[in-house]
């Protein structure tokens, strides 16, 4: 679990956080670039420790496709030959689509009637058919994992709750290159876009019904 602040400063207090309920009907799962190049040794631009996800992410996944929940996977994929890529004047070339790089990681078990969306910027929203595809599942609620918080997952919940959807973020599901950045991302999220929670209590929201909390105390 990341480290929570012991407090907040006068201007978050000020934020809302009643408990909020997982409706399976109307709830999807977004899998935010859970990719080969990021995730898998080899891969174009790696973040250590990916392995740590796939259990937590695996509880969400496998509790969602249970209780009937779409599962999407995101994907970044960059065509080749593209010279004005806006991600390559910041990044290093990465997820060139139709390479190993650009596939999602086996560890995670997708299948093919899973939804499949194809990104060419941090959201998985801009410039993609996402948020049509699940207002057309009658979709309101999201939940959204992967890496890394604070660039990809981070621009995918603001476009989401931008769009009205509900927004729930396990912290077990999502990393970043450091502590700061993660624990600074999924404070803003929590003040501001959604409720960041656990794998366990997602799976136990799905299972039981029951309400999920926000892991930020706003008072």
């Amino acid at each position: 679990m990341s480290a929570m602040p012991d407090s907040v400063d006068q201007f978050s207090a000020k934020g809302l956080s009643a408990p909020a309920k997982v409706d399976p009907r109307h709830t999807a799962v977004l899998v935010v670039d859970m990719e080969n190049d990021f995730c898998v040794e080899g891969g174009a631009m790696v973040l250590p420790g990916y392995e740590k996800l796939i259990g937590p992410q695996l509880r969400v996944i496998e509790t969602a496709r249970k209780a009937g929940s779409p599962i999407v996977f995101i994907t970044d994929a960059h065509r080749p030959g593209v010279h004005r890529d806006r991600e390559f004047l910041k990044r290093d070339r990465h997820c060139i689509e139709g390479t190993w790089g650009a596939q999602v990681v086996d560890a995670l078990k997708p299948l093919p009637d899973d939804h499949y969306v194809i990104k060419r910027r941090y959201s998985g929203f801009f410039g993609t058919d996402l948020d049509m595809t699940l207002k057309d599942m009658e979709v309101d609620s999201v939940v959204v994992m992967g890496v890394v918080t604070n660039i990809c997952v981070r621009s995918t919940v603001h476009d989401a709750f931008f769009l009205g959807y509900r927004v729930f973020v396990p912290e077990d599901c999502v990393a970043a290159p450091s502590q700061r950045e993660q624990i600074s991302s999924l404070f803003d999220i929590a003040t501001s876009f959604g409720w960041v929670t656990d794998s366990r209590e997602v799976a136990n929201a799905y299972d039981t019904g029951s309400r999920i909390d926000n892991r930020f105390e706003f008072a």
